[in-house]
């Protein structure tokens, strides 16, 4: 199952890409906005809960879908770029298999467990390393 969701994620990054090319406010925005949802992850200094939550706020599609909602309504050409700025970052963490975070540990995504000890020390503790 872990596969299709990052191959999810990277058609979401392809289809937003390839809108953002059409519609976008350039190349140079693009770059400029492309990692701001990762600002979230400031949350984690105040503790995992609000880490978690915040993360998880700017790195879900609702928000992102919302906005690009909001902005073909309103007709907004710098709206419309960021909503595509937006999923273009979910995509591309997703395919890349970073998912929304548990309370547990900024490690512990909805894809799995990211870092180096990804099968929780299970290589450890059978003396393996």
């Amino acid at each position: 199952m872990r596969w299709l969701l990052r191959a999810e994620g990277l058609v979401v990054l392809a289809a937003a890409l390839l809108a953002y090319a059409r519609y976008g406010n350039g190349w140079g925005v693009f770059a400029l906005c492309f990692f701001l949802p990762d600002l979230s992850l400031l949350g984690y200094v105040a503790g995992r809960r609000l880490g978690a939550l915040l993360y998880n706020a700017m790195h879900s599609y609702v928000g992102a879908v919302a906005c690009l909602s909001l902005a073909i309504a309103s007709t907004s050409p710098w709206a419309l770029s960021m909503a595509l700025i937006w999923l273009a970052h979910i995509g591309f963490d997703r395919a890349l298999g970073y998912g929304l975070k548990y309370e547990s540990g900024f490690a512990h995504t909805h894809l799995g467990t990211i870092g180096r000890d990804r099968d929780g020390g299970a290589e450890k503790r059978r003396g393996i390393s």
